[in-house]
């Protein structure tokens, strides 16, 4: 199967994970979106405007040749990178990381973080929702992930804005189960650095100006008594106050200017570098800032899947990667956001810690490296250790359930607050929910 077919060596391609985001969004109108969204508010929203990105490295990084090197080890488990000293003194990290390396002073690198699945569909939900996948071969969400739920529980930070985006599609497990489509998160469907970048549905028809668009919501707005009296039972969908909603988001200007990125200094788009992780990552920076309150970067291509020719697929990623993220984490402090946002950047496992016979490593969830910043936790450190050829935890041993629950406390969201599901029985957003006491 070729690279263009499948991203991961389970055989999930690309264009079905693209299909699977696109149901979400498009098998619901806007409208309809906007109404199941409704219930957030009944509930009691939050008043904080805190945000997070999440930067999902879908297929699974090298702790060796990102946030762990191990210079001391036997070179078949040392790799053939090299590492590099970094601004807090003693910690390294590889060499294609040097941009992080020169603002880990603004960084938390966690070496500890450990599950039990070599799966990446097992592993995805699991990092995206705190539950395992039950069964391997599901597509859909089993659990809604965090992007759902706070999109539920928080909604967004500013009218006319959508509360959970996806650049350029959904995280693979980033998709709300039986919380309801209208949680789903909203795509961008292509990367942020195409020429003439545009988000198709916030773009009216051609022909379709924004006065023409008031003149067709005054026309269906002339249909409210008819409406009124066939519908006794409050029950009609095509023209309430979530309709107008939509009318609002398409012919508004709110949404609209936070995804143009046309309106930034093109000295910051250089900042970030000119590619699709450079400009999705900015892009996702920009919509924090007006008011999207959960952001997620799918950030492949090629994916972290590096079971062959490591080297030269990280040279290609990691070196993009780790231009935009460290423009990321300066950006945020010049701007003053570094408390109101949380980054993370975190995939579904590690890589083996012996390199295998065609230059790469494979699946390990025994240990993986995360990293984060912003939302006001301690930083300049490294929390917790991998043993001495990167295997398994040394010190400090937590688990991707322990950064979901750091980033809702952020959020100020309760993850033991439980929500029904299609059965009726309530569930926990976190069943483990203990905090990373090293970044308080």
């Amino acid at each position: 199967m070729s690279r263009h077919t499948a991203e991961f060596c389970d055989g999930i391609s690309r264009r079905s994970v693209v299909k699977a985001g696109l149901t979400g969004l498009m098998g619901l109108s806007l409208p309809e979106i906007l109404r199941l969204k409704a219930h957030a508010a009944e509930g009691g929203r939050s008043k904080q405007d805190t945000a997070i990105i999440f930067l999902e490295l879908a297929g699974g990084p090298a702790q060796h040749e990102t946030y762990d090197p191990k210079p001391h080890a036997p070179s078949e488990y040392r790799g053939p990178l090299s590492p590099i000293s970094t601004a807090v003194p003693g910690v390294q990290f590889s060499e294609f990381m040097k941009e992080q390396a020169r603002v880990l002073d603004k960084m938390a690198i966690i070496r500890s973080i450990h599950h039990d699945s070599g799966s990446h569909g097992t592993s995805s939900h699991l990092t995206q929702t705190g539950y395992y996948l039950r069964d391997r071969q599901n597509r859909e969400n089993e659990m809604p992930s965090i992007g759902c739920i706070t999109s539920k529980v928080r909604g967004s930070n500013a009218d006319g804005i959508p509360a959970y985006v996806s650049l350029p599609r959904d995280m693979r497990y980033g998709r709300a189960a039986w919380l309801g489509k209208g949680y789903n998160p909203f795509i961008t469907a292509r990367d942020a650095d195409a020429k003439n970048f545009t988000v198709p549905n916030l773009t009216l028809l051609r022909g379709l100006t924004a006065e023409r668009l008031q003149d067709r919501k005054a026309l269906l707005k002339g249909f409210d008594a008819t409406r009124e009296i066939i519908d006794n039972n409050g029950i009609g969908d095509a023209i309430d106050q979530y309709t107008k909603e939509a009318f609002e988001m398409v012919s508004g200007d709110s949404a609209r200017n936070a995804f143009d990125l046309s309106q930034e200094d093109p000295k910051t788009r250089d900042r970030y570098g000119r590619t699709a992780f450079g400009q999705n990552i900015l892009l996702a920076r920009r919509l924090v800032e007006h008011g999207v309150t959960v952001a997620s970067v799918r950030v492949t291509g090629p994916s972290w899947d590096d079971h062959r020719d490591l080297v030269k697929r990280m040279r290609d990623k990691g070196i993009p990667y780790d231009r935009a993220f460290a423009a990321l984490v300066e950006d945020l402090h010049e701007r003053g956001l570094d408390k109101q946002v949380m980054v993370v950047a975190m995939g579904e496992f590690g890589r083996t810690p012996k390199f295998n016979r065609t230059a790469g490593r494979d699946h390990w969830g025994r240990v993986m490296s995360v990293a984060l910043a912003g939302g006001g936790i301690k930083t300049g450190q490294v929390i917790g250790a991998s043993d001495d050829q990167g295997g398994t935890p040394a010190d400090a041993p937590y688990r991707p359930e322990n950064v979901l629950a750091m980033l809702y406390r952020h959020l100020g969201i309760d993850p033991a607050t439980t929500f029904p599901d299609h059965s009726g029985r309530p569930r926990y957003i976190l069943e483990r929910r203990e905090l990373i006491t090293e970044l308080i």
